[in-house]
């Protein structure tokens, strides 16, 4: 009689721990689901900043280079609107390379049309 207890007690306790494992196994399935899409979020802030840098720099230095131009040649402000625009163009295609929508020059080609 006392083993049947003992059996009863032991059976309710593993149905018990198994309950609660599985509840352990669907939490963990859920928190792996948050840090994957936590991952692809941060990937995607840093793409984000990346290409907007990008942008950015190209422009300042078109500004820069055109603002240099103008001081020394005395063509002011032609220079720098035109470099600011080359700057402008230039961070356009910066961008679009980097987001896969423009193809990046292939060299290869280049140098087969020369022979």
């Amino acid at each position: 009689m006392m083993a049947d207890d003992r059996e009863e007690s032991l059976e309710k306790r593993r149905a018990q721990l198994g309950a609660e494992l599985a509840t352990k196994r669907v939490e963990a399935g859920k928190d792996e689901a948050d840090e994957a899409r936590a991952e692809v979020s941060r990937q995607g802030y840093a793409q984000a900043m990346k290409l907007s840098s990008e942008f950015i720099s190209a422009i300042v230095v078109g500004a820069v280079l055109g603002y240099l131009f103008d001081r020394f040649v005395g063509t002011a402000p032609w220079g720098l609107i035109v470099l600011l625009l080359l700057g402008f163009g230039a961070g356009v295609l910066n961008v679009m390379r980097a987001a896969g929508k423009v193809a990046k020059p292939d060299l290869d080609l280049r140098e087969d049309d020369r022979k």
